[in-house]
């Protein structure tokens, strides 16, 4: 229900169309300074961003940030027509429209919508956002930035010294603000960053600050401004349940075979099982042979790998899979197939886009995993919670699930962070994190073998482990 604006609001939205106006018309020492910070905040929204999304920016001003994603489908809303017709010079591939962020005319619905400076301008920031949401799908991203609050008095002083622009009177939001606010208008947040503590160009030591001092403690305070990326909230789910495809890769694990064709659940609209069967010595291959011909299992496929590594087979059985739902089981059965429809019902009800198997919150069987393997599962699982800025309590946990559809944007997206993984977990956890999709830890009992022994090279693999870390480094955290 549309709400009339009070005289107020008509006020303060007038004063801030006749500043806008009048922007480009003053220019003066700030301008260098304001040039450098948008370029750093285009760059951010980029690393953000995958082209080709449908997105929407509220607050697009000339309309450089919208045009530098590369949209599918561009949609640019300012209330300044005086800018609006520089923004259509400046991009003519862009649509661009005048309208107030709080409410204006649109029936279509986004992928992305970007409010960049935006929030401390608005009369209403939650009302702002509510009609964001109507224009949210399920899978949407909202990503706003908006100047920390510690930053007010330096504004002032700068203002004073004529190195920024005198700015209207401003909402100074802190990040637990703009949390709330999202909340109450129905959406929920997914992580945060504090950007950009040198605004100034300034070779080395411009880039050093702004990539790597600022996003470490205590440094991390020191951001002039707060990305925060949010979802809509989840709601039951009105679509028809999906096939759910449940990969297994399976070396030298025959003694399991048909242990997994007895245990693994019919789940959704059915369970499609997928053998990959990579270079085995003990006739898992035939193995599995025999248990399809005795059980006829509908939705039952075998391949055999040509490549090495768990990654490769579960890449390769991902490839093969008509199910709208992917999971991994581990062959050896050291987490209970039983346990998989909890990690469907955690995917359909929307609480998390991709689920994660944690074996580390419950006691274990004895013999489960080795001490040092368990002191390492520990040590990583709090480095890339860091660098990947959600949960991740166990980052080899070989069960997971997530929808076909954020898988194929996480393959497309491969070669961003190359073919370095053998597990096939980071290849996953790193495509979820960098395509923000809410990330969701699950607890699972873990159990130990009964047959056969682990693949796991806990030092050569815990090297390995290592160059992950500095690779998720290099590749998430200091852009």
């Amino acid at each position: 229900m549309s709400v009339e604006p009070s005289q107020d609001q008509i006020q303060h939205t007038a004063a801030r169309l006749r500043y806008w106006d009048n922007y480009g018309c003053e220019p003066g020492p700030w301008e260098r300074v304001r040039r450098y910070y948008r370029q750093r905040l285009i760059e951010i929204y980029r690393f953000l961003i995958p082209p080709g999304l449908r997105v929407l920016e509220l607050g697009c001003g000339a309309g450089d940030l919208l045009a530098a994603l590369q949209p599918a489908r561009g949609l640019g809303i300012d209330f300044s027509e005086r800018v609006l017709a520089r923004a259509r010079e400046r991009h003519p591939e862009i649509e661009f429209r005048a309208g107030d962020a709080h409410g204006f005319d649109c029936e279509e619905q986004f992928d992305v919508i970007v409010c960049s400076d935006l929030v401390n301008e608005l009369w209403d920031v939650q009302a702002a956002l509510v009609h964001a949401r109507r224009l949210s799908h399920r899978s949407t991203r909202i990503l706003l930035n908006s100047y920390s609050r510690l930053w007010e008095i330096p504004r002032r002083i700068a203002e004073h010294l004529r190195l920024a622009k005198r700015q209207l009177p401003q909402n100074w939001l802190t990040v637990e603000d703009l949390a709330n606010l999202l909340y109450l208008a129905g959406f929920e947040l997914i992580r945060t960053s504090s950007e950009i503590m040198w605004p100034v160009w300034t070779p080395i030591l411009g880039p050093f600050c702004n990539r790597y001092l600022v996003k470490l403690w205590p440094f991390r305070w020191l951001g002039i401004t707060n990305f925060v990326i949010a979802r809509p909230r989840p709601e039951a789910p009105a679509w028809p349940e999906p096939v759910v495809s449940v990969v297994v890769p399976a070396r030298n694990e025959a003694g399991n075979i048909a242990r997994i064709f007895d245990r693994v659940p019919e789940m959704g609209a059915g369970t499609e099982l997928i053998f990959v069967e990579g270079h085995s010595q003990d006739q898992t291959y035939e193995a599995i042979e025999r248990e399809m011909e005795k059980r006829r299992r509908p939705r039952t496929l075998l391949l055999r790998q040509t490549g090495k590594g768990k990654g490769d087979a579960v890449r390769l059985g991902f490839a093969h899979a008509t199910g709208g739902v992917l999971m991994i089981l581990d062959a050896d059965l050291t987490v209970p197939p039983e346990d998989l429809p909890r990690f469907y019902e955690a995917w359909r009800s929307g609480r998390g886009e991709f689920i994660n198997g944690v074996r580390l919150v419950y006691p274990m069987q004895e013999r489960a995993m080795r001490f040092f393997n368990l002191v390492g599962n520990k040590f990583f699982s709090l480095a890339f919670s860091c660098l990947l800025g959600q949960s991740i309590k166990d980052t080899l946990c070989g069960t997971k699930a997530l929808s076909r559809e954020d898988y194929e944007k996480i393959a497309a997206n491969r070669a961003y962070f190359g073919e370095l993984d053998p597990f096939g977990d980071f290849d996953l956890i790193f495509g979820a994190a960098k395509l923000n999709l809410r990330i969701v830890d699950l607890p699972v009992r873990y159990r130990e073998r009964t047959y056969g022994e682990t693949n796991i090279q806990r030092w050569r693999h815990g090297a390995l482990l290592l160059r992950m870390v500095f690779l998720a480094m290099r590749r998430i955290k200091f852009v």
